[in-house]
């Protein structure tokens, strides 16, 4: 442990000291600034077709003296150019020659002199002709060269396709990886110490983590501070964008994948993609079963005013959850023309899972005489799912290069059922069997329909961009749970109706964004934005026709980001945001889930929405040699914190039927709660076979719970989290990657909008606590692959999870009713034996196509 904290500092230092004055940089910048400049345009065009090139790198260079007196090439400008293969270089000094590269995928690069003429300061460079190249129509054989982790000051990406440790697994899998993000045993995920949103393709969804295949995933975004156009819900933390694989390389190529790991748990999977013509089509689907192993231990004391019925518990749990599921996904592109495109998709995920657990009870009651009581719980539980998810997106380009429109629909169906039996037997102080089982049985299902409207407009003014866009997201769920007991005098299962219930909830939220970005000078941008929000909820228990209803009128989200180019790979930024939590229908509504008598919980009506204000200053300076370093400080001030909390409750209906007094779970608004930290996140290659890439947060989380219990008070408590990855490359096309994380002593995270296992949106509750804390833990993960077959279209990899069996999640949690002390240890040193094979063939007539920026709509750049 001492030795992991160690390198984790010592990789830092070598970023922080690698830093070095720039003065001819700045210098430069300013006689720059005090230039004459002009434009240069043109297109870029086959030569035998003379059609517009789409997607052409245009780079424009000049030779300059640097502090020592020797010239040297600095890049001027650089573009892409647009579906007609026309391109537009604004603010070029005057004087001087100038070197044009051009290049394109599938052509012989060009590269011609230019300069401009004195009398004007625009210079038409005419059709440049571009040679297809023959030697790029055979196979693919160049692998894409995305490093595993590019560092931005709006958003961090991580790009799956470079990590190893995570193959055949899930989504939870690569958040424990992804830098910046804590992921517990339970796969629940907190950034900067907050349940972050989940995305799919930059939209909310209503699938979980580990319902999404790791070997689906291209990338995941990471969004600290999002702007207006993002939405406002997810309270104090960010967003985590899940982007889809979809390739759009012309011609087709694919992969297929299998794999086995240690419990004999297979998955496998494939995908393809085909450009032909005016289509891009793409399928993949993924199996994956699995079988986890975990168990615990809870210490509770429950105190009352009377200490002669205080009683202690203590309960060991043993489970094993096992199953399958299934995600599958298909679409295409249609590229109408050079500037409107279609694209459908479809995901079909579904999955069956399965637990089996045994609890081994003991209570003592501190009465006069003591007592003593034993049980023996067991419990099985069935449950699938399955869902449907039509995506409909369009976009137009107009004729102004940077205006375009786009439109999505997405739609989402997801249907849910299961059924759980738990028997307990009493035992005497003696051992001896205390009378029938107490049989339990609950059956239940569920259906949700999910879809969002969205449509989004930019267009550049002068030498800025303007944005705005309009969005519908609307959600019906139903729920039916019947819970029953077993009547040994009938022998039949009997319902209990205060325990039962069905219920079905609606709720709705609008919005309309704005954001205008422009410069100030050379050095200096913004982006200023507000979005407005109006949601309303409505939820009905069917078997008694009550309801539940709120609504939220408009509520204003603005948001400021200020960059300053201090010198060139060297930014300072200082961005603002405004969001929302809203209590979801589960945190509202009065219903008492009994199905483990030791962990009663029960929403609570009078909850209020969360506010929260989001500051952050960020410094990201580029050290040479691909070093990197981007430092974090933030601030975050939250009223209404949604929180869980535990109490004493009385008249809780039992599974006998009976009213009894009960330690329940419901939730809360804390006061507030504030939170502050600096984090570092650096890129250094270490030589040319390792590169790390490090990640610290030390931060200070604070919860104000005054007058909500006697003994809670103020929760405050400064902690930090620190992981790293580490990437060997090896002769032979050996590589091995080594991930470790490692949590200090912290607060229970603070509510966020949905971003444990399930998904999010915009009504995504709380996963936070106002009670205690979760002791340290750490862990480290390995994998080793070997790439093989020409152009190394094959490999295997051979991972483990967790390889010291460390990673445990304890907690202590208090307050004037109870004490209660918990660990649990979930699936320690796990293998996992994966074989890949890429395939694929280009095509140099298919070259001329759409320009997508992202393969996906879900980003956006916050300063342009």
């Amino acid at each position: 442990m001492r030795l992991f904290l160690s390198f984790l500092f010592c990789t830092l230092s070598v970023s922080l000291s690698a830093q070095q004055p720039q003065r001819s940089g700045n210098f430069g910048a300013k006689r720059e600034g005090m230039m004459s400049t002009g434009r240069f345009y043109g297109k870029i065009v086959d030569a035998a077709t003379n059609k517009g090139i789409d997607a052409a790198s245009i780079l424009l260079i000049q030779s300059r003296p640097d502090s020592s007196g020797k010239r040297r090439d600095v890049t001027i400008g650089g573009q892409l150019t647009n579906a007609k293969g026309e391109f537009s270089m604004e603010n070029i000094p005057m004087m001087g020659q100038f070197r044009l590269t051009v290049s394109a995928i599938g052509y012989t690069p060009v590269e011609k002199i230019v300069q401009f003429d004195q009398r004007s300061i625009e210079k038409d460079l005419g059709n440049i002709k571009l040679e297809a190249d023959i030697q790029q129509l055979g196979e693919v054989t160049i692998v894409a060269t995305k490093p595993m982790f590019q560092m931005g000051v709006d958003r961090k990406i991580f790009n799956v396709d470079k990590n190893i440790t995570t193959t055949g697994q899930t989504a939870t899998e690569i958040m424990k990886n992804v830098p910046g993000v804590n992921v517990d045993i339970d796969g629940n995920v907190t950034l900067r110490n907050s349940a972050p949103t989940i995305f799919v393709d930059g939209r909310p969804t209503t699938l979980t983590l580990d319902q999404i295949p790791a070997d689906a995933i291209e990338s995941v975004e990471i969004i600290t501070n999002p702007s207006a156009k993002f939405d406002a819900s997810g309270g104090t933390a960010g967003i985590l964008n899940v982007v889809l694989k979809k390739n759009r390389k012309a011609g087709y190529n694919g992969s297929l994948r299998a794999g086995i790991d240690s419990r004999g748990r297979m998955n496998a999977g494939g995908d393809i993609n085909v450009k032909q013509g005016k289509f891009n089509f793409f399928l993949g689907l993924n199996m994956n079963q699995r079988k986890s192993l975990s168990r615990g231990y809870t210490y509770r004391e429950n105190i009352y005013a009377d200490k002669f019925k205080n009683t202690i518990l203590n309960q060991s749990s043993n489970s094993t959850h096992s199953g399958q599921f299934i995600f599958g996904r298909i679409g295409f592109d249609y590229l109408m023309d050079n500037r409107n495109s279609f694209t459908l998709s479809v995901a079909l995920p579904n999955g069956q899972f399965n637990n089996n657990q045994t609890d081994n009870i003991h209570i003592d009651t501190l009465s006069s005489p003591a007592t003593t009581q034993d049980a023996i719980r067991t419990t099985t539980n069935k449950r699938k799912f399955r869902s449907f998810g039509p995506a409909l997106g369009y976009k137009h380009l107009f004729p102004k290069q940077g205006r375009e429109l786009t439109a999505d629909f997405n739609y989402n169906t997801n249907s849910n059922s299961g059924a759980g039996d738990y028997s307990t037997q009493y035992y005497n102080s003696n051992g001896s069997i205390l009378g029938d089982p107490a049989l339990q049985r609950i059956t239940g299902s569920g259906s949700t329909t999910f879809w969002t409207i969205q449509s989004d407009y930019t267009t550049p003014v002068k030498k800025g961009k303007f944005e705005s866009g309009l969005r519908a997201a609307i959600r019906d769920n139903k729920t039916i749970s019947e819970n029953t007991a077993f009547d040994y005098s009938t022998h039949q299962f009997l319902v209990i109706p205060s325990a039962s219930t069905n219920y079905k909830y609606n709720d709705q939220v609008y919005a309309a964004y704005t954001t205008y970005a422009n410069r100030i000078g050379e050095h200096f941008s913004y982006q200023l934005g507000l979005r407005a929000e109006s949601s309303k909820y409505k939820g009905t228990l069917i078997s008694t026709g009550e309801t539940f209803a709120n609504s939220y009128p408009i509520e204003f989200f603005p948001s400021v980001f200020l960059t300053q180019t201090l010198s060139p790979g060297q930014d300072l930024q200082l961005n603002y945001s405004r969001r929302i939590n809203r209590p979801s229908f589960w945190n509202l509504i009065p219903y008492y889930d009994v199905s483990d008598l030791l962990n009663i919980s029960v929403g609570n009506p009078g909850l209020k929405p969360e506010f929260t204000n989001s500051f952050e200053l960020n410094y990201n300076k580029s050290l040479g040699k691909g070093h990197s370093l981007l430092t974090s400080a933030y601030f975050k001030q939250t009223n209404n914190l949604i929180t869980r909390y535990q109490s004493r409750q009385y008249d809780v209906p039992l599974p006998d039927g009976k009213l009894d007094s009960a330690m329940v779970t419901s939730y809360i608004n804390a006061n507030s709660s504030r939170s502050f930290g600096l984090e570092f996140t650096s890129k250094n290659p270490l030589a040319e076979w390792m590169d790390v890439t490090t990640n610290l947060n030390f931060y200070n989380a604070r919860i104000d719970n005054s007058g909500l219990d006697q003994l809670l008070g103020v929760n405050d408590r400064w902690a930090f989290f620190g992981k790293m990855n580490v990437n060997f490359k090896l002769p032979a096309n050996y590589s091995i990657q080594l991930s470790g994380d490692y949590q200090s002593r912290t607060l229970v995270p603070q509510g966020g909008g949905g971003g444990g296992r399930g998904g999010g949106g915009f009504f995504g509750g709380s996963n936070g606590a106002a009670q205690g804390y979760i002791n340290p833990n750490y862990g480290v993960d390995m994998a080793v692959r070997k790439e093989f077959m020409k152009d190394k279209k094959a490999s295997v990899t051979l991972s483990v999870n967790d390889i010291f069996k460390t990673r445990i999640y304890d907690a202590h949690s208090e307050n004037s009713v109870f004490i209660q002390d918990m660990w649990r240890k979930r699936d320690g040193l796990v293998f996992r034996l994966n074989f890949s094979y890429r395939f694929g063939k280009f095509d140099v007539s298919l070259f001329r196509r759409k320009n997508n920026r992202t393969g996906t709509d879900g980003g956006d750049d916050m300063i342009p």
